[in-house]
């Protein structure tokens, strides 16, 4: 990676100096909501869209409510994971950020000391993204945008490499996938066991939805009686 840094000749750096060089032409109130989007704004939303996306299982109440909460559970744990995974990755290839080595660049947050391959933000967000497609593709697709977004904004703000947010797009993918299987195998179960709490179930299912479900008639199964309608076998 090292010899990534050295050349402003490769398309990694040429890419950085014109993702980047927006930055440089951009009004400076813009800069400032990118460095907020980049920094935080984006990690805020992606938290809110899981959020959303649990509301949303939760209210509907389907047959595979469980599976999908056990999957929402396991979207944060996986970019918890993951970041922990990035720490030696960071501490091998030991990359120093692109300002350090480079000129010229419009650098939109200070005291970034670390080392900058892989990227934790884009990691973080598309891990996210992709525990949620897991467990919902609508939302999934959406968060994936945000994570492609989250990638674009580090590099804007000149503090990570084209290269360093390509590598936490895979890795954080990686780890939400390959780890899905024995994740969801855990998961699912305790879900299952959360759902069928009285105190705890809400968590899966709401409580018109668990209410919907249990009138729910069988075959063959006797109608209730209406209200305000006599019951011939009383």
């Amino acid at each position: 990676m090292a010899v990534l840094a050295e050349s402003g000749s490769n398309p990694d750096v040429d890419l950085l100096y014109d993702i980047n060089g927006l930055a440089k032409d951009a009004p400076h109130w813009f800069d400032r909501v990118m460095e907020f989007v980049g920094e935080y704004g984006l990690l805020l939303a992606m938290v809110l869209l899981v959020l959303w996306c649990w509301w949303s299982v939760r209210r509907r109440g389907d047959e595979d409510a469980a599976s999908s909460a056990a999957a929402l559970v396991w979207a944060p744990l996986a970019a918890g994971i993951a970041v922990l995974v990035n720490v030696p990755i960071r501490g091998f290839v030991e990359r120093p950020r692109p300002f350090v080595d480079h000129q010229g660049l419009d650098v939109l947050v200070s005291g970034k000391t670390d080392f900058s391959f892989v990227s934790d933000h884009a990691t973080v967000t598309m891990a996210l993204g992709v525990g949620l497609f897991v467990a919902n593709r609508r939302f999934g697709a959406a968060g994936i945008g945000l994570a492609l977004l989250e990638g674009f904004c580090r590099v804007y703000m000149g503090v990570h490499y084209p290269t360093d947010v390509v590598g936490g797009f895979a890795l954080g993918t990686a780890v939400a996938l390959l780890l899905s299987p024995l994740a969801m195998a855990l998961l699912t179960p305790l879900m299952k066991a959360v759902e069928r709490s009285r105190r705890a179930g809400w968590l899966v299912r709401s409580r018109a939805a668990a209410d919907g479900r249990n009138n729910t008639l069988l075959p063959g199964a006797r109608k209730p009686v209406e209200s305000g309608e006599k019951d011939l076998a009383a």
